[in-house]
């Protein structure tokens, strides 16, 4: 069974900075893409941003602001979050794409908790 930890979320000034981190843990055989998603109330979740063999995808509204990055030996992926604003309050859900064994023909798409990120002064 493969969890993904999330943790850094927490109240912020506008302007303000926050990191985001997410371990993935348990059986663990390889770790394809992995991502930051977001759901502000009353709205869809939506892709922030992914990586994938060193590829980086963001979505416009935070391009030049936020930074994702992944050390694979801990299986982490962050999240640099700059310049917050307030539309930037959401829950943020890490993503991962795991193989628990070599078994599998196929990733599995494993998802975290959540971490409430607020900005507000």
């Amino acid at each position: 069974q493969v969890q993904l930890v999330e943790s850094g979320g927490g109240l912020v000034q506008p302007g303000g900075s926050l990191r985001l981190s997410c371990a993935a843990s348990g059986s663990i055989y390889r770790v394809n893409a992995m991502g930051w998603y977001r759901q502000a109330p009353g709205k869809e979740r939506e892709l922030v941003a992914s990586i994938n063999s060193g590829n980086t995808n963001y979505a416009d509204s935070v391009k030049g602001r936020f930074t994702i990055s992944r050390d694979n030996a801990k299986n982490t992926v962050y999240l640099q979050m700059n310049s917050l604003k307030p539309e930037d309050t959401a829950v943020y859900y890490c993503n991962a794409a795991v193989k628990p064994n070599s078994a599998f023909r196929s990733y599995l798409e494993v998802w975290g908790q959540g971490t409430l990120v607020t900005v507000s002064s």
